[in-house]
């Protein structure tokens, strides 16, 4: 099964920042400068999570995860540009 997830980060180094975005675009949609909704199993979660971890200065950088359950998602809320899952998308 999968499960939604939205993440965020701050990271202090462009370098790091890039690199970090490259993992999060392989696994999920950039609905901000530094915000990604991920559809995952938990098992590529968890590897997405190794990736980064390895790459983040856990001293200087910060990167949240919001695990969000469907009635969640299904109440989200955005102006401005289409970006994200579509609803459809997120009940499979």
């Amino acid at each position: 099964m999968k499960q939604f997830i939205v993440v965020s980060y701050d990271i202090a180094d462009n370098r790091r920042r890039h690199k970090i975005a490259k993992v999060l675009e392989q696994h999920g949609i950039r609905c901000n400068e530094s915000v990604f909704e991920c559809l995952l199993t938990e098992a590529k979660i968890k590897k997405m999570q190794a990736r980064i971890l390895k790459l983040a200065d856990e001293d200087e950088d910060i990167v949240l995860y919001y695990f969000l359950c469907l009635p969640c998602v299904m109440k989200r809320e955005s102006i401005g540009k289409k970006t994200g899952f579509a609803p459809e998308l997120v009940m499979v």
